[in-house]
């Protein structure tokens, strides 16, 4: 099926007691056994269904089979956010201990976790000078537990080349765990090009409402976790939590999405609720048609941008002159994100001016959201960061950060006008001079 049919229908047959055609709400934190047995090879892991809402429910169970048809993955697991999502997927690599090897251009909140948190729990977060490849192989070494990039950076608008960065990874015998937020499966599926593991913060592009906070990790199935059992023990010795189970061998290819469900979610519990998983749905199912219009819009105010004698530059990987038009072209089929980024001439203040004067847009830190939304990241979602740390992930003090959403585009443009002339009113007047 395609992209549009699966968000629709993926995951999901007419159940048997009442023919709900929409997704019931399993609202419900426990499920009966029908024996002693029955729920011993439950909590074994040795019979499929569910005993308590904290590891799996009805609803949720939806969710992450259409996220994971979506991604044409082999499993995914729902959780309470996007940065849950994310710190169970470093932690299911590197429990053990070890370091990340990432890109710089990361969402804040993201860097916050590699730099400051994780190293607090015996891991290393290792951030290399560029999103180039090779910077990131100079990284690379025997402690190295996974490769880690966005596809899309948040909010630098870099497009990473994946299929590079994947086999850099597999040579030296790592996963590449990506984060497809931004492009979501629609624009991009990064499993295609060898990537091993997406997150996703489901808050954003898929649920497209901006409503309801949601995140998703997605297995591949195609790393070889019993081919590189030293590096990741975890996958191939007996788990004593679990009486001997040794994933790698019980689960195969589903191997990593079920560790993170029993040891992860079991116990940290950062868990979606059914409510969310249902509301989450209603969003994926026009996900197709939104991402058409985000990326339409986006090129006509980018463009408006660019002509503007009040802006001095535009961060919009839609350019044949951007450094990233040509992964553009090959990852994304021409379309370019919806979030990009500019600034103002008269830098900071000027640029505070600008966004201070927004009246359609919205002012906050969210992206992906059927509204167009706009964000000034070195004061919000990256002031944790250092200056310098602030730039080499693509912010810079005037940067203000849009993710377009499905307004009409002049409706858009206007507001965009009536902002610039409040912030820059001379610039026009000096251009038309």
């Amino acid at each position: 099926m395609r992209n549009e049919t699966i968000a629709i229908h993926a995951g999901y047959e007419p159940e048997a007691t009442t023919h709900a055609v929409a997704v019931p709400i399993y609202q419900t934190a426990a499920y009966a056994f029908d024996s002693a047995d029955h729920g011993a090879a439950l909590f074994n892991l040795e019979a499929e269904g569910y005993r308590y809402s904290r590891i799996a429910n009805p609803t949720s169970a939806v969710l992450e089979k259409r996220i994971s048809e979506l991604e044409g993955g082999v499993g995914a697991l729902a959780v309470a956010s996007g940065q849950a999502a994310l710190h169970f997927a470093f932690v299911n690599v590197a429990d053990h201990g070890g370091n990340i090897v990432s890109v710089p251009q990361l969402y804040g909140t993201t860097h916050t976790l590699l730099s400051h948190i994780l190293p607090r729990q015996g891991i290393t977060g290792r951030f290399a000078e560029s999103d180039k490849p090779e910077a990131i192989e100079r990284l690379i070494d025997e402690n190295t537990r996974a490769v880690f990039a966005e596809t899309i950076g948040n909010p630098a608008g870099n497009v990473c080349d994946i299929e590079a960065l994947a086999k850099i990874a597999h040579a030296r015998g790592v996963p590449l765990i990506v984060d497809n937020t931004v492009a979501t499966p629609i624009l991009l599926k990064p499993f295609d090009y060898g990537a091993d593991i997406a997150v996703h913060s489901l808050t954003k592009f898929l649920g497209g409402h901006g409503t309801t906070l949601g995140g998703a990790i997605v297995d591949s199935g195609n790393f070889p976790w019993a081919k590189h059992a030293d590096r990741f023990p975890g996958y191939n010795k007996p788990d004593a939590s679990y009486h001997g189970l040794v994933y790698a061998e019980r689960f195969g290819k589903t191997a990593y999405i079920e560790r993170a469900r029993s040891i992860y979610q079991r116990t940290m519990g950062s868990v979606l609720s059914p409510f969310n998983a249902f509301l989450l749905l209603q969003g994926i199912e026009t996900v197709a048609l939104r991402m058409e219009r985000h990326c339409e819009n986006a090129r006509k105010v980018a463009e408006f941008l660019r002509a503007d004698p009040r802006v001095a530059w535009v961060n919009y990987t839609g350019f044949p002159d951007s450094p990233y038009y040509s992964l553009v072209q090959r990852y994304l089929d021409g379309n370019a994100s919806s979030l990009f980024t500019f600034g103002i001439k008269g830098g900071m203040e000027a640029g505070k001016s600008f966004y201070d004067a927004l009246k359609l847009i919205t002012r906050l830190v969210n992206i992906g959201d059927a509204k167009s939304l706009a964000c000034h990241p070195a004061s919000t979602t990256h002031r944790q960061m250092s200056a310098e740390q602030q730039r080499t992930a693509g912010v810079l003090p005037e940067t203000i950060r849009l993710s377009i959403g499905i307004e009409h585009a002049a409706d858009i443009i206007e507001d965009i006008d009536q902002a610039l002339e409040k912030a820059c009113p001379a610039a026009r007047l000096q251009a038309a001079e």
